[in-house]
């Protein structure tokens, strides 16, 4: 890439000046990161300076109503909030908390805390007293920013929190009282790129939750991917939405603060729970254009009622779990639009791609490594795999979206990386053309009468069946085959089970293989999964 400067006023700062073939980005493609980056600077006062008036977010409340908030008016407020920050006593380097659903008072937050040099730690609301206290302890958070929904989970919890100051509700007169009297910040703090600037809480798959630590260069990292799976991006008339919440890597980072650094306006709402329909009436409300999607939403509006004909979708972005070549067909036929999907972890966010365009999309396959991002498959000895051969995904430091370092972990951060290559703890296999093929987490792995078996491949195979909406795949103890396959299977309303399970048993033998067929059937009304809408496999081990 060039030196990070401002293009033309209508495209913003752009990393890929062209859309070309893959192979091509690639070779193009070199970091410039400048000494100094504030993820503040560059999403919100570097516009304001420009012009103040340009809308940067529209909130669109639990009825409805919508509020367009500027950068002008994002800066003023940040800057404010930055002194009332201040003022609790937080410095350089602590941490501040938000737990918030999606609006504009978690920008503020965001914005204020990178100003003075603190670190801001999301929280999703959905988390329950004992993992608010986890996380509030472990990281010493000073500040916590909340609302009266979520203030009787920390009332609890307070007495455990002894490091934690104040709590402050955004949705009080008095919060806003105070941000309004107080003055400006005279002078944001002028951060190194490498100065930690957030911290997200792992999802604690295997172990307890880790704080990953991020500096301000981390969004840099994000958005090669971002301009591609947005192609020619951005354009007039681009506006982006994510059901996924921010305080989720993916909600943040895959949408909202590209966005915001590009110029993009994004909308956000606290959708109470995901609905198909409501999603669509908000897209076609607000002229959305530009969706990151989990692919649990995905799979829900396929199952829903066709979408309005005021939707007009021009590009989505998917990440999490593999989706599969019906719901990708789906989404080309019904949607118009081609579904770009992407893989990445909390660590190290963002770096394989499957881009519509760019390349031959290989449906199951999680596509090629992104412009700047030198990831590969390794053994267990650290060489790169041959092709074809079962390995752990690995990225190459130094990388910009890399983290600095897991928090009071100095351990656990070592055991991350063997050499220069940072492991992710996912395995799959790279074929002779460059595609990743996601398998599994190292711990998902199945072992079956001495086949080593990924549940991904199988589950997709199940979701193509029309009745079903949801599946997950376990390894459960089998005194014969050290495992048996088992599958946990979500139907449709209504659908009866009876014979459901041989054609499910069928349908696997004759699209993959009779050798990672599900021995077990069993059907369910829902499935466990992670805040960021991941199947907690290790749950259904638990109780199988």
């Amino acid at each position: 890439m060039t030196d990070i400067t401002w293009q033309d006023e209508s495209r913003s700062r752009k990393l890929i000046s062209t859309w070309a073939p893959w192979a091509k980005m690639r070779a193009d493609f070199n970091w410039t990161i400048p000494e100094h980056f504030n993820i503040a600077e560059r999403c919100c006062d570097s516009w304001a300076a420009r012009d103040p008036s340009r809308v940067a977010l529209t909130h669109v409340d639990q009825d409805g109503g919508a509020r367009d908030w500027t950068y002008g008016e994002l800066r003023d407020a940040s800057d404010r909030f930055a002194t009332v920050l201040r003022a609790r006593g937080v410095v350089a380097g602590d941490r501040v908390a938000v737990l918030l659903g999606q609006g504009p008072e978690v920008l503020i937050t965001h914005f204020a805390a990178y100003k003075i040099g603190a670190i801001v730690l999301p929280l999703f609301t959905l988390f329950g007293a004992d993992a608010l206290a986890y996380r509030l302890s472990d990281s010493g958070s000073k500040v916590v920013v909340t609302d009266r929904a979520n203030h009787s989970k920390l009332s609890e919890i307070r007495d455990g929190l002894p490091d934690l100051g104040d709590v402050l509700l955004s949705d009080e007169d008095a919060f806003w009282a105070e941000l309004n009297a107080a003055t400006p910040l005279a002078e944001p703090m002028n951060t190194l790129a490498e100065d930690p600037a957030l911290m997200i809480y792992t999802s604690g798959t295997t172990g307890p939750p880790k704080g990953v630590l991020h500096a301000h260069r981390f969004l840099l990292g994000h958005l090669p991917c971002v301009e591609t799976y947005n192609e020619d991006f951005p354009q007039a008339g681009d506006k982006g939405w994510t059901p996924a919440d921010w305080a989720w890597i993916g909600g943040l980072m895959d949408l909202a603060m590209p966005f915001l650094y590009f110029g993009v306006p994004i909308v956000s709402h606290r959708m109470r729970k995901f609905e198909a329909e409501a999603a669509y009436r908000l897209i076609a409300d607000h002229k959305i254009r530009n969706l990151f999607m989990p692919p649990t939403a995905l799979k829900l509006m396929r199952q829903s009622e066709a979408p309005p004909k005021d939707v007009q979708i021009r590009s989505i972005g998917s990440g999490g779990e593999s989706l599969g070549a019906e719901l990708l067909t789906w989404s080309r036929e019904v949607l118009g639009v081609e579904v770009n999907e992407f893989y990445g972890q909390t660590e190290c966010n963002l770096v394989l791609s499957s881009v519509a365009g760019a390349m031959a999309v290989k449906p199951g396959a999680m596509g090629q490594p992104i412009p700047g991002h030198d990831v590969a498959v390794i053994n267990a000895g650290g060489q790169e795999a041959a092709p074809g051969e079962m390995g752990e995904i690995a990225v190459r430091r130094p990388d910009p979206v890399m983290f600095l370092r897991y928090w009071n972990l100095p351990e656990k951060t070592a055991e991350k990386f063997h050499g220069d290559w940072m492991r992710t703890g996912d395995l799959a296999s790279r074929d002779t053309e460059g595609y990743f093929t996601f398998a599994s987490r190292d711990d998902d792995v199945i072992t079956s009468a001495g086949y080593r078996i990924g549940p991904s491949e199988i589950e997709n195979c199940l979701m193509s069946h029309p009745d079903v909406l949801m599946a997950a795949v376990i390894g459960v103890p089998d005194p014969l085959r050290t495992e048996a396959v088992k599958a946990v299977v979500v139907l449709r309303e209504g659908c009866a089970t009876d014979g459901k399970d041989r054609e499910l048993v069928d349908l696997v033998k004759a699209r993959i293989s009779p050798h990672v067929a599900p021995r077990i059937v069993e059907f369910a009304d829902s499935l466990p999964l992670t805040a960021t809408g991941k199947i907690m496999r290790r749950e259904l081990r638990a109780t199988s």
